[in-house]
């Protein structure tokens, strides 16, 4: 937990949420950015809005990708929340089977109840996994907020022709995740009591960089990371995307420790629900109960990456298989 003076202050407290679980709806959302592109036959613009990031190409050997995120504080202490932000905005990045190459801060601060110190650390919190990435920090932009909100623009640089997308998904292909899930949950355990959850943290601020690199050298074409709209919702943008379905076995999702009790003990996000009732049109369930549906449509924060392909050393927790009709996903 963060101090100041000798008074602790819980960052989560001045935030009606936290993390990428304060998404706009995945519904909502795609009503808004319909049409909203300016890409046309043979333009440079190869991926625009329905990715992870934009990618431009800038000749046969570079493409240039650009992304941004940012969100409510997702933990009580000011570092670790500019560490798992960082971490969150580089991702988009490793998602497109790029590589980071400069960043810049986004921050909202409210300065009359939170003191300019904390807002520091969020910064140096940044700044250090941005180092570790490899990834030069450029200065940013700051407002006077009501809530704090941190996050970064990042640009990076990859292939034109060996990207990771979410629409190059092919029947036959083994489905990978490359962290477990339940991050939503402890989150809003996190925030309603205070208590602690290393292990979720540890999956937050880990990079995605080491699974993009294992990807792309695997000859993956197809990935996308697994954040505010949970597996489910992230997997069924793949899938619709690319044109097939995914069969998901429930028994090999992987759980950060505590994830399911915390689901059990009620501490759902709202945003978890949303993805569910989104995805569920389109779901065949089978004869997984709630508990497990929810908890693959987990809201998360700073997920791992889903890969079409498998990748040593990650559990495989599916297959994509020929479109079904009105089916993107089949829980087995």
């Amino acid at each position: 937990m963060t101090t100041t003076g000798t008074a602790p202050v819980r960052l989560t407290q001045f935030a009606h949420g936290g993390g990428c679980a304060c998404k706009i709806p995945p519904g909502e959302l795609e009503q808004m950015v319909a049409g909203l592109t300016s890409a046309a036959p043979g333009d440079d613009l190869l991926v625009g809005v329905g990715d992870d990031a934009a990618v431009v190409r800038l000749d046969g050997d570079v493409a240039v990708i650009a992304t941004a995120d940012f969100f409510t504080p997702v933990v009580d202490d000011a570092r670790t929340f500019g560490r798992i932000a960082a971490a969150n905005a580089l991702s988009d990045v490793y998602a497109m089977g790029g590589r980071p190459l400069v960043a810049v801060n986004l921050l909202g601060w409210p300065r009359d109840v939170l003191p300019p110190e904390l807002a520091r650390e969020v910064l140096r919190g940044g700044a250090e996994t941005a180092a570790l990435a490899g990834c030069h920090v450029g200065g940013g932009h700051s407002i006077d907020d009501p809530e704090p909100k941190y996050g970064m623009a990042v640009t990076g640089v990859g292939h034109p022709d060996r990207l990771l997308r979410n629409d190059a998904g092919r029947a036959g292909v083994p489905l990978t995740l490359t962290k477990p899930l339940g991050l939503g949950v402890l989150n809003n355990r996190h925030k309603a009591t205070g208590e602690v959850f290393e292990e979720a943290i540890a999956v937050m601020t880990t990079l995605n960089a080491a699974a993009s690199s294992a990807a792309l050298a695997a000859g993956v074409r197809c990935a996308t990371d697994v954040t505010g709209f949970g597996l489910l919702g992230h997997l069924h943008e793949v899938t619709r995307a690319s044109g097939v379905t995914a069969v998901l076995d429930a028994a090999a999702v992987p759980y950060v420790d505590g994830a399911r009790a915390s689901l059990r003990a009620g501490y759902v996000p709202g945003g978890s629900r949303r993805n569910l009732a989104w995805v569920a049109p389109f779901l065949d369930a089978g004869s997984a109960g709630e508990e497990d549906l929810l908890l693959l449509a987990d809201a998360q924060t700073s997920g791992g990456l889903l890969v079409a392909g498998e990748l040593p050393g990650h559990p495989v927790v599916g297959e994509l298989v020929p479109a079904r009709e009105g089916c993107t996903v089949v829980v087995r």
